[in-house]
């Protein structure tokens, strides 16, 4: 009687995140670049800057050829990824500011992040490098889900720690004192020596190789290859042959990136656990164009609704349960990441998601298109984008409704004059749009206004 009430009690005791946890829930590993181009992985046709292995994600798993975000710039897009929502629904229509003191500058708090809800499950969390969802201090990773953090709150960051010149967030005075401020590891500011992306690698790695009861789940967030271009000799070396400036010092970030990725799946290895940690790769957006990135074949550039914007890099292993060697060309979305998640860790999400999960049309247990329809809005210049199956609406600069085939048309050169597909996707996104919010803050193009309404934006006590 007295051992029955004493398993009693230890069951009560505990936390039922754990018990809900599934049998054999696997490890999730996130890589996520800055602003890399569409073409710029070997997986998808570089010959100029090899990726050996990142490439190794797409052989050991699957590629997708249509694999997008769900939005054209930083910030929004990840918000969307984190969350498994568009961020429009919660009116993360911006690129938010660095502004500590303001807690509306960022995803709001009530929103589950898979972070949090993988902790909850009793996954060990990590996240590294670039955050961008909120620099106050109840918005930053360790308030977020995360059990470790090491990186940088801003939009962006030199790469170089001699470059880190201001202690921490107390001594900014300006939106891009970000890019120089030392980095954080669990809350506190430290002297980091190392190239900015070798560090962020090496986090990753001796997080894998701790030893650990239950699942793991690490945010990998390269801020690798967003400027400024910053690359160390050892990896400019590699590009002897590329002439232009901007395009070796791009491909050498590239590279470091690649070599850190490489690192990342050897520790997988090394420590036995590959076959049940699913792998994601993909950039946040399409390419700038201006740092060197290559975006062909597709249209446009990072901003633009365009493929260039939100068609992505984007690859996934998950060996046990992923046949090697796939193309799978169907839409798919980042939003995806969090409902897969859902599904293989054993939680219920505490929001309408937007995702799905991914894994039963990759194991041809379903012949359907995962997504009926997929949707983009750029709420300050009146841009959209909804693409179903085969066919694509576009608003761009021009300010003009285009329909394209951008199976058959990849480029989207060629307007189509067809006027079902063109009522049908514009009727779809206007129900969508009834779902969304208009921004809540000021995002980046609104930097000096912002300011002007906020004098005490820099004022900031402690961290």
């Amino acid at each position: 009687m007295e051992i029955t009430k004493l398993i009693l009690c230890v069951f009560l005791f505990v936390p039922l995140s754990i018990l809900a946890q599934k049998k054999d829930a696997p490890n999730i590993i996130i890589i996520l670049t800055d602003d890399q181009g569409y073409t710029d992985v070997g997986f998808n046709g570089s010959t100029e800057i090899p990726t050996p292995n990142i490439d190794r994600i797409a052989k050991n798993g699957v590629v997708f050829t249509n694999g997008y975000v769900s939005y054209a710039v930083c910030g929004p897009s990840r918000a969307g990824l984190m969350t498994g929502r568009y961020q429009d629904r919660f009116g993360f229509g911006r690129n938010p500011l660095l502004a500590p003191n303001d807690i509306d500058q960022g995803v709001p708090v009530e929103e589950e992040m898979i972070s949090e809800a993988l902790k909850n499950v009793g996954y060990n969390t990590l996240a590294i490098g670039k955050w961008h969802l909120g620099a106050h201090k109840d918005q930053r990773p360790l308030q977020q889900g995360f059990d470790e953090h090491f990186g940088f709150l801003s939009g962006g960051h030199r790469y170089f720690p001699e470059d880190w010149k201001l202690n921490d967030l107390t001594e900014i005075r300006s939106q891009n004192d970000g890019y120089i401020t030392k980095l954080l590891h669990n809350g506190k500011r430290i002297n980091e020596t190392a190239y900015l992306t070798d560090a962020l690698s090496r986090e990753a790695v001796n997080f894998i190789k701790k030893k650990r009861k239950g699942p793991f789940f690490i945010y990998l967030a390269y801020n690798a290859p967003h400027s400024p271009l910053q690359a160390t000799k050892k990896y400019l070396d590699r590009f002897p042959n590329i002439e232009n400036k901007k395009r070796k010092i791009y491909a050498a970030m590239v590279s470091a990136v690649d070599d850190g990725v490489g690192n990342i799946l050897d520790a997988l290895d090394e420590m036995a656990i590959s076959d049940n940690t699913i792998v994601y790769f993909l950039s946040d957006n399409g390419g700038p164009l201006h740092n060197g990135s290559n975006n062909d074949p597709l249209r446009g550039k990072k901003g633009n609704v365009y493929e260039g914007g939100i068609r992505v890099p984007f690859a996934m292993q998950w060996p046990k349960n992923i046949k090697a060697g796939q193309t799978y060309a169907k839409p798919v979305i980042s939003l995806d990441i969090f409902a897969t998640a859902a599904e293989y860790a054993g939680f219920t999400p505490k929001s309408k998601i937007d995702g799905v999960n991914i894994v039963p049309f990759l194991n041809a247990k379903s012949n359907e298109t995962p997504h009926n329809y997929l949707f983009w809005r750029k709420f300050d210049q009146e841009k959209i984008g909804i693409r179903s199956d085969d066919f694509k609406l576009v608003k761009e600069d021009n300010g003009v409704l285009e329909l394209f085939n951008v199976t058959k048309d990849i480029s989207e050169k060629n307007p189509l004059y067809n006027k079902n597909h063109f009522n049908k996707l514009h009727n779809e996104y206007e129900i969508w749009l009834k779902e969304m919010l208009d921004p809540i803050f000021f995002g980046l193009l609104h930097n000096t206004e912002y300011s002007k309404s906020h004098p005490n934006r820099f004022l900031i006590k402690e961290e």
